[in-house]
This record gives structure tokens, C-alpha cells and sequence, in this order.
């Protein structure tokens, strides 16, 4: 019987670096860290902190070249990984040690069942027959709560949501029964709900198997809700670590104080002053509807049945507002999103901006009101064009509207919206690989503000942010309202951000509007159970409320 004093994984002096075009890049400089059996270990830091890279040279799964690892020790069970031959290494893998990834559909392969794959670590590893290996894939997936298990397991990864694709990815990598799991990432692209199941069976199947976990997230909530231990990483290096509720309560180190300030949602509700200039809307929703017929099968012409993607929504917003829109995947609110840009038609409803309804004016009042709405979206690096550079992308909305600027002052006028959102000259001839995601949503929003619109649709704008620039983002979308008197339809499932920014909200179900209110009426005093539901779920890194949500998960502090 193993010692639970002996960590099941001791690192020490680990170091891994780069070859670049400039020379060898340090990207982990040696770390040491111990974990234990039946522990959750997070390690916690922002993109380019190296905790991703740390796992991926523990797992034997480093790109190399160009990276390598410098030096340092991983004693597994006594044994050090870094020493064995790659057969060995693979042997382990999977059986002693497994990791779950971020991006399910990257990691599944798409030409076989999910049945098929998870089967196959059955054949391969432990000698079992088909039909023995099919009944074990069948067990597991019913082990993470997949509904309809044995009919589900037939079907292919595209079929199945996000969530359930992350139930999947952990079935596979519990097949072996391993000693230590490795989560990377594992809830950031879900619904605030559907994180908390997923946050739910992880500790459930630690508890169960006494497993070792390691979790490697930039999400404080997630880290407070479910982590005995904690590591705090920056530019390659631990600079704080201790058990979670004391790091939290009381960091140490300036770069965790500055994580733990950038939190949102903390601060004091937003008191928007209704003036007589903003108390006629400027813009007025009434019964919005898109529904999709789906069809029975791929060759058929006839209509299995309607999702109504938007039923009936009906909503203002005021000049200078912020108005959050929330929900889970699915709800209807990006579907809004998309009919008020004129990406989607409406099955009927009206949009009026100022007494003009946008979906019954001619194409060329519409490409005149166009001015008024602008966006900024999700990725950044899918949204600004790769072989545009800065200036490009900032001064093409003026090419297409012709009578807005004048082509003599075009770079200036660049010039002044890059300081404008924190941007410095030297940016205007780079293109968009150059800059980092932060960088790359503050060239989006520049963009957005060259019309002047009126109106700004944030479609999930800070949602694939870490929390500092994050933190930076909405400080300067705030900013940008006051200043220009913008309006903001702030699309978002990140509730602690709605918090921060917003004025009022609503709360999406099933294309329906279930509540809407004031901030601090939604976030205080919900009435409606799914909003209940959604706020419940949500992760809190607040050190005094954080203790209650651990001991209802059965985490010890």
C-alpha cells in the first residue's frame, strides 16, 4: 500500500526552453513542485506563463524541436520520466499518467466513434477483445454521466456539445485508471453551468479513485472552488504557492496581488443617472423571432422539427447604457446579436433606432445606418483580417464609407484611436500575429470606434482574455462609453464580467427572455430559477464566500 506522505509526482529544478529565430527562449525555469494522492493541485498563471508547458514536458508530449528540456527531474512513483526511453514513457502513459485537453474536436478524431476510441485504449493497452472493450467504453461513458451511454457511443464527436465532448475526453483518459490526471484547461470554452458538472465529476472521480489532480487553469474561480494547493506561475517562474484558501485570503507575491485585484465583478453596482436626453430608448426590440426548420436527414426536403432560436424578445437600450445579455449556449442571445448586424434575417419582429426600423429600410439607408452599429467579437485573431496590417484594418471602414474621413487624414486619425484605446504609434504598420490577444481585441475595438457608432454589440469580447487583460479590456470598454456616450449590448456567459460592466441584464433561456432587471436586482434578488441556477453556478474567488461552495463539494481546506 503506497505512503500518502510520498507525493505520487515530485518535480524538482524542472526547465524547459525554445529554439528561436534569436536564440533558445527559457519557458519554464526551474520549478519544483510536489503532488499527492487524492489532491487537486491548480496551477494557476496567465498565457505564456509556462504551466501548459510544464505539463506537456512531464507528459512527454512537448513539441521538440523546438522546445527541449534543459534539465531538472519528474519522479514518478520513484522513477524519473525525463530517463526512460520513449517506449517506456508511452507505456506509462495513459496507465500511470493522463491528461485531458481544452479544444475537445482538436484532440477527438472525427472519422470514428467516440465508442471506437475509447475502446481502442482497452485493445492496445490491456489485450481485450471488441466486444469486451466496447462493453468497458459503453461503462465509462455512463461513469461520467453521459445520457444514453450505449446508443450515444455509436455517434461521432461532432455530435455531441461541448460539455459532452469534455465528458468523453475524461472517459478516455480514465480508462487506464490512472494514477495522476492532468486537466488543462478543461472548463474554458462551457457554459457557466456546464463548467460546474464538469468541475463536479472531476472531484467526484478524484475522491473515488484517489487520484492525483492537476489543474491548469487561468480562471481564479474555478482554482478557489476546487484546489487544495495552489501555484501561482509568471514568465516561467513559481512565485507564490500554498494551500488555496490562504493564497486567496492573503496573497503574497505582487503579480498574485495584481490576479487577485483584476478579479471582477467585485466592486460597487454601476448607478446609470437617467437623464431626459437618455430616457427615450435609442434603440427599441420588439418581438424578435428566428426560427431554424430542421430537416430529418441530410437527402430530405421534410422538416423534423422547428428550434426557435429567438421567440419573441423585446427589449430597450439606452444611450450611454450598458445593457448585458446572458445565458447559455444555445439561448438565443448571439442569434439577437446577429439579426441586429443584419448577419441573420428575422422571421418577424421590428428593430427600431430612433424611430427607423433597420429591417425595412432600403440597402443603401442601410449601409448609412450600418455606421451606427459596429462589433467586436470573441477571437480577435479570426475577426481582424491576417494580411492586413494595423492601419489597414483600422482605416477600412472609411474606404467603404467614402464621405467619413478624408484620405489625408486617415493615418492621423489611426494614430488617435490606437492612443485612444492604449495602442502606441509604433503598432499602426504591424499586422495582427505581432500582437498579443489583448493587443489584438484593443486593434478590434479601435476598429469598431472609426465610424463613431452609437451602438457596440460586445459578442463574448473578453471572454477568451486572461483576468489582468481582461480586467484592462473592460476598464477600457467603461472608458470608451463615458467618453463617446456609447451604448453596449455586452453579450457574455462570464457573469462576474456583466457585474462589472453592465447597467441592467438579461437572462436567455431557449430564445426566450426569462428576467431582466438591474444589475444589482438580477445579481442580488433573482426570481426566476434558471437565473437562480446560473448564479449558483458560477465559480466565486472570493475568500469569504468560497468556503461554503468547497464544503458543499465535500473539498476539505
Amino acid at each position: 500500500m503506497s505512503d500518502p506522505k510520498v507525493p505520487v509526482l515530485s518535480v524538482r529544478d524542472l526547465a524547459v526552453a525554445f529554439h528561436t529565430g534569436s536564440g533558445e527562449f527559457d519557458a519554464v525555469k526551474s520549478i519544483s513542485f510536489d503532488l499527492h494522492r487524492g489532491e487537486t493541485l491548480a496551477i494557476l498563471g496567465e498565457s505564456g506563463s509556462g504551466k501548459s508547458v510544464s505539463s506537456s514536458a512531464i507528459m512527454g508530449i512537448l513539441d521538440s524541436p523546438p522546445g527541449f528540456i534543459r534539465g531538472g527531474t519528474a519522479y514518478l512513483d520513484g522513477e524519473n520520466l525525463f530517463e526512460m526511453s520513449q517506449t517506456a514513457r508511452r507505456n506509462l502513459m495513459g496507465d500511470k499518467i493522463a491528461m485531458i485537453f481544452q479544444d475537445t474536436l482538436a484532440h477527438l478524431n472525427p472519422v470514428y466513434s467516440i465508442g471506437w476510441q475509447i475502446s481502442e485504449c482497452f485493445k492496445v493497452h490491456r489485450g481485450f477483445s471488441t466486444k469486451e472493450a466496447w462493453g468497458r467504453a459503453v461503462d465509462l461513458l455512463e461513469k461520467v454521466q453521459m445520457p444514453n451511454a450505449a446508443t450515444r457511443a455509436h455517434d461521432y464527436p461532432h455530435q455531441f456539445s461541448g460539455g459532452q465532448r469534455q465528458r468523453i475526453m475524461i472517459a478516455m483518459a480514465l480508462a487506464l485508471e490512472p494514477e495522476i490526471l492532468i486537466a488543462d484547461e478543461p472548463t474554458t470554452a462551457l457554459d457557466v453551468t456546464v463548467q460546474a458538472q464538469i468541475l463536479n465529476l472531476l472531484i467526484a472521480l478524484r475522491n473515488e479513485s484517489n487520484m492525483g489532480l492537476i489543474l491548469i487553469t487561468h480562471d481564479l474561480g474555478v482554482a478557489a472552488e476546487i484546489a487544495d494547493r495552489l501555484i501561482v506561475m509568471n514568465q516561467g517562474e513559481i512565485v507564490e504557492q500554498g494551500l488555496v484558501h490562504e493564497v486567496f485570503a492573503k496573497p503574497k507575491h505582487p503579480y498574485t496581488q495584481r490576479l487577485m485585484n483584476a478579479i471582477p465583478g467585485r466592486g460597487p453596482y454601476r448607478d446609470l443617472v437617467v437623464s431626459d436626453e437618455i430616457a427615450k430608448p435609442i434603440l427599441e426590440v420588439r418581438d424578435l423571432t428566428k426560427h431554424y426548420a430542421v430537416s430529418s436527414g441530410l437527402f430530405s426536403n421534410s422538416t423534423n422539427s422547428i428550434v426557435k432560436a429567438c421567440d419573441g424578445v423585446s427589449f430597450d437600450l439606452h444611450k450611454g447604457e450598458t445593457l448585458g445579455i446572458v445565458g447559455e449556449s444555445g439561448s438565443g442571445k448571439t442569434t439577437v446579436a446577429n439579426m441586429l448586424l443584419k448577419l441573420v434575417e428575422p422571421n418577424s419582429g421590428t428593430a427600431t433606432l430612433d424611430g427607423e426600423d433597420i429591417f425595412s429600410v432600403t440597402k443603401d439607408r442601410l449601409l448609412l445606418l450600418r455606421r451606427r452599429f459596429q462589433a467586436v467579437f470573441q477571437d480577435p485573431f479570426a475577426s481582424l483580417n491576417p494580411t492586413m496590417n494595423v492601419f489597414d484594418i483600422i482605416s477600412e471602414p472609411w474606404r467603404i464609407h467614402k464621405d467619413v474621413m478624408a484620405k489625408d487624414r486617415y493615418r492621423q486619425r489611426v494614430l488617435e484611436l490606437l492612443d485612444a484605446v492604449g495602442m502606441v504609434a509604433d503598432h499602426i504598420d504591424r499586422y495582427p500575429h505581432e500582437f498579443s490577444g489583448g493587443q489584438r481585441q484593443r486593434i478590434a475595438i479601435a476598429r469598431a470606434l472609426a465610424l463613431q457608432p452609437e451602438i457596440i454589440i460586445c459578442d463574448e469580447a473578453v471572454s477568451a482574455l486572461d483576468v489582468s487583460i481582461q480586467a484592462q479590456i473592460i476598464k477600457l470598454l467603461g472608458e470608451l462609453r463615458d467618453e463617446f456616450g456609447l451604448s453596449y449590448l455586452f453579450i457574455a456567459h462570464d457573469l462576474p464580467v456583466v457585474r462589472e460592466l453592465s447597467d441592467r441584464v438579461i437572462v436567455m433561456k431557449a430564445g426566450n427572455i426569462v428576467e431582466q432587471g438591474t444589475v444589482q436586482q438580477i445579481f442580488e434578488a433573482p426570481k426566476n430559477p434558471y437565473t437562480i441556477d446560473l448564479l449558483a453556478a458560477n465559480p466565486i474567488p472570493d475568500p469569504a464566500q468560497m468556503m461554503a461552495r468547497r464544503t458543499a463539494r465535500g473539498i476539505g481546506i
